[in-house]
């Protein structure tokens, strides 16, 4: 007996109407994009190895999916390290390629490469998959989709802004509301590791610190305690645990912590000028807030970081989110161009609206008019007739296969029934069509150019 076919965990099929479905969803977001100025690029979805390794920390490299060198892949491969099973040096030997993470690196090289031909400062945005080899789980999957626009050559703290509006007008047009934008920024969190005696394990202190939510303070605790952080400092970042109140009272809470770190006052200012000018300004349906836990683990952000939370009450992870990465594009040989940008998780972004019956009715491609096929003899008339139709923009086809039964020609009926056509020409008579128009039923014979303004 032959095995059931399957897919591999963590990537899914599509019907027709949940690729609909997500393409309504990619065109509101897309329409935004270009309503804010941004232009559309894509890159590969394979980069070399070189280019995405060691940019999204430790845990990040795991997840990057690598693919074998063609041919022989392990005749180059050093006979030792293949005797010894040392996978992660034997890797580097067999594979020098592997699936794009993120679109975020794989821009900055763009960027990098193509910084004569492009006006600073540059808004692309790009809509494509990604591949993690992560553990699936809902909305966790190994193959998803981001939606990312990014604007690099500007210092500006009004692109933060503008990232928040459009944040804020993606999801309006979605008609989901109550999404939460949180903001923190990187600066603020080295103030506190300074402050703490902890800059040396920043990169630990922050990864530990973006799981709050995930593993709650005990967790993160013991996370910190094993990456040698220690309980002191710990203890004197308990209360970012519990951090309640305003926007405002929690500035007036950070400049009072952060008073003796320069850089920590820093990044309170930026946020303070972004919380400022959104309130100024005001949004249509998100909720705006500062959450001091938020560290967002790539190790690329320097500045202002965001994150998006479903509305309450849909359990999820977060459906965006970004940061500015001052320098990103220096590890391809272009310094000193700062950068910012965000994500929509398009993916988890589909199953909320799901879950909340926010769908509104797609309609399938499908025929305007479809030619029943009762008699192989009027074949070659209906097929020039669909020729004609089509030149004239009007969706058709012919039922492939002749009804030589009254079942067969149930069967055609029942098709017409399941795609919803509206119209059908069920007979060919002297060089004219009878026409049905299934909403009402009405049905009438017609020559060609009658039928095609009938129906246009």
């Amino acid at each position: 007996m032959s095995q059931k076919p399957s897919i591999p965990k963590g990537t899914r099929d599509f019907s027709p109407i949940e690729v609909a479905q997500r393409n309504y969803i990619f065109n509101v977001i897309q329409s935004s994009f270009e309503n804010f100025g941004f232009q559309p690029i894509e890159t590969p979805s394979f980069e070399k190895c070189s280019t995405l390794m060691g940019k999204y920390g430790e845990e990040g490299d795991r997840l990057i999916f690598k693919i074998l060198n063609s041919g022989d892949y392990l005749s180059k491969a050093n006979e030792q390290l293949l005797a010894d099973k040392n996978s992660v040096k034997l890797t580097s030997q067999i594979s020098d390629k592997a699936l794009r993470y993120d679109l975020t690196v794989p821009f900055a090289r763009y960027v990098a490469q193509r910084q004569n031909d492009i006006s600073f400062p540059f808004k692309r945005y790009q809509m494509q998959p990604v591949w993690r080899a992560d553990r699936p789980q809902k909305g966790r999957f190994r193959e998803f989709y981001q939606c990312d626009a990014d604007v690099v050559g500007s210092k500006s703290l009004l692109q933060e802004v503008e990232f928040v509006q459009l944040y804020d007008d993606v999801f309006t047009k979605l008609k989901l509301k109550g999404t939460s934008i949180k903001l923190n920024n990187r600066k603020i969190l080295s103030g506190i590791a300074e402050i703490i005696g902890a800059s040396d394990k920043l990169i630990d202190f922050t990864v530990a610190l973006d799981k709050l939510d995930k593993i709650g303070a005990e967790g993160v605790t013991n996370e910190m305690l094993l990456k040698g952080i220690t309980q002191d400092a710990i203890d004197k970042v308990q209360p970012l645990f519990n951090f309640f109140g305003t926007n405002k009272e929690k500035l007036a809470q950070l400049k009072e912590m952060l008073s003796i770190s320069d850089e920590g006052l820093e990044g309170v200012n930026d946020l303070e000028f972004v919380i400022d000018t959104v309130e100024e300004l005001g949004l249509q349906s998100a909720n705006l807030e500062i959450d001091v836990t938020l560290a967002r683990g790539l190790n690329y952000y320097t500045g202002t970081i965001y994150e998006v939370s479903a509305p309450e009450g849909v359990k999820i992870g977060s459906i965006g989110g970004g940061g500015r990465y001052d320098d990103l594009t220096g590890i391809f040989g272009l310094k000193d161009v700062s950068g910012i940008g965000i994500s929509f998780g398009l993916d988890r972004i589909y199953l909320v609206l799901e879950e909340l019956g926010l769908f509104e009715s797609v309609e399938l491609p499908k025929p305007k008019v479809l030619f029943l096929n009762f008699e192989e003899s009027e074949n070659k008339m209906c097929l020039k007739a669909i020729k004609s139709l089509r030149e004239n923009n009007i969706k058709c086809e012919i039922y492939p296969d002749v009804a030589t039964s009254n079942k067969q020609q149930k069967k055609q009926w029942k098709y017409v029934s399941n795609r919803g056509i509206e119209f059908v020409v069920s007979k060919v008579e002297n060089k004219e069509f009878v026409l049905k128009k299934m909403s009402d039923g009405e049905q009438k014979k017609c020559s060609l150019s009658e039928l095609i303004n009938t129906v246009q």
